[in-house]
């Protein structure tokens, strides 16, 4: 059975150039359908069925924006790239939020045009729902409101080619979605790349990035191919991006842009096809406006937002992801699965998670070393650090390090252990929520929480905190 040949319609007022793409995409095996003026293509979109939509943005009777804004309403199937000039990308980011699947720069390169056909071609809208229904479920664990619309979020953002900015606190998941976006979208086949901006010393961040040639600088015995070409044909992730000094923040955006790249020391650009992915803990706007994060590339990666929900927050998600880390370590160290008794339950769900999903696999984990039995009580969780019952809402940890005298702790109720360990218990949460926004900077955290770097060093030892050790 031959397959049938893929039908594009492409809307520009130039009729050179629409001639132009007909011939470069006949070449590659595809029909074209032209349509010169807004009208004129709405009439064919009602018409035909097409695979793939180009469109100019500048028309002569509207804007390309409301065609792409119609067809995501009434096609949301079909993939539209937007046409732009040379360097206009704030319009291009606007046809993006709109729902655009891509764009593509004036004078349009053949290489670039058939990168963005494969991937359109290859849509993910086409595959089965089942299968996606499936990895999500695997993936992203729980039922409560804000994941079940973090889902329905993520499906319309596989669709795009667009730029993916994910925000939430540490250990709420980013880079787990961050891959999950990657396997949803037809960019699945190709590599999923992820990159920890902050964990790359300074010095050596651009060979990284960007790759270097042979003799480029002291000691480049070889070519290397830096991690932005590795991500050819798939998804970059550039994870805590607040972290990338000024001058890279400059060539990423023109790799971003431009889709191409220079290794160090060569005279020759590569072309690059690849999705941005990024994330930060951080509040990228406050940098921006203070100097640290230049504000064209905040736009231009803080396209599509995800943002992430607190473990705090997702009710009895947190005995379900409970339950999950049980299973998968239990499995892992061939050891029975133990249960959780009801007081664990309770427990656990009345915790605060300043680690969120990450602090509640490490106190699983502990939990399952510590008991001889096959269950999981209440003196298992109890043993790991930070486990006391406080609520102490994020606004207040934040006020807490800057006037520290005026922060005021409110238990959700009195401990059975007596005064003087309840005490202890508040010193040490709040020791370890300081160590944990300044990253573990004990010098830092002792300037934030007003008191001497020995004095601090003490508390550490003392609740046996002290990593040099």
């Amino acid at each position: 059975m031959v397959a049938q040949q893929p039908l594009v319609l492409f809307v520009d007022d130039e009729e050179d150039l629409c001639t132009l793409m007909q011939m470069m995409l006949s070449r590659m095996g595809i029909e074209t359908h032209v349509a010169y003026r807004l009208t004129q293509a709405k009439k064919m979109l009602s018409e035909h069925h097409y695979d793939v939509c180009f469109t100019d943005l500048n028309l002569p009777d509207g804007s390309g924006l409301e065609l792409v804004e119609e067809i995501s309403q009434r096609y949301p199937q079909l993939p539209v790239a937007v046409l732009t000039a040379y360097g206009n990308m704030d319009i291009a980011i606007a046809a993006l939020k709109a729902g655009a699947f891509d764009f593509v720069s004036k004078p349009i390169k053949q290489t670039h045009l058939e990168q963005l056909l494969q991937k359109a071609l290859n849509n993910p809208v086409q595959q089965q729902a089942s299968s996606e229904d499936a990895l999500e479920q695997r993936m992203l664990i729980g039922q409560s409101v804000p994941i079940q619309q973090l889902r329905v979020t993520l499906k319309k953002i596989a669709r795009s080619q667009a730029p993916v900015f994910i925000t939430g606190e540490s250990g709420t998941g980013k880079e787990v979605v961050a891959n999950l976006v990657h396997r949803l979208s037809n960019r699945n086949e190709g590599p999923f790349i992820a990159i920890n901006c902050g964990a790359i010393p300074s010095d050596l961040l651009e060979s990284e990035l960007f790759g270097h040639k042979k003799g480029s600088f002291t000691g480049a015995t070889q070519d290397k191919q830096g991690l932005i070409q590795s991500a050819h044909g798939g998804s970059l992730f550039l994870d805590e991006i607040a972290e990338l000094p000024l001058n890279m923040q400059v060539k990423l955006l023109r790799a971003v842009q431009e889709k191409t790249i220079r290794p160090i020391g060569s005279d020759t650009e590569i072309d690059v096809d690849f999705r941005v992915i990024s994330a930060s803990h951080q509040d990228l706007e406050s940098l921006v406006q203070q100097g640290k994060f230049r504000q064209d590339l905040f736009f231009r990666i803080h396209v599509m937002d995800l943002v992430l929900p607190p473990l705090r927050e997702r009710g009895q998600d947190i005995l379900i992801l409970a339950q999950h880390f049980i299973h998968k370590v239990c499995r892992e160290w061939e050891i029975e699965v133990k249960a959780l008794t009801t007081r664990a339950k309770d427990f656990l769900l009345a915790q605060y998670y300043p680690g969120n999903v990450r602090e509640l696999r490490n106190i699983i984990e502990r939990a399952i070393t510590l008991s001889d039995e096959d269950y999981i009580d209440i003196q298992h969780l109890q043993s790991a650090p930070l486990r006391r019952s406080i609520h102490v809402p994020v606004s207040s940890i934040e006020q807490m390090l800057t006037t520290p005298s005026e922060l005021t702790l409110v238990p959700r109720k009195l401990p059975d252990e007596g005064l003087e360990l309840y005490l202890e218990n508040i010193e040490k949460e709040i020791l370890l929520n300081a160590l944990n926004i300044t990253h573990w900077n004990r010098t830092l955290a002792a300037k934030k929480l007003g008191m001497s770097f020995r004095s601090l060093r003490y508390r550490l030892k003392k609740f046996g905190l002290d990593t040099d050790e």
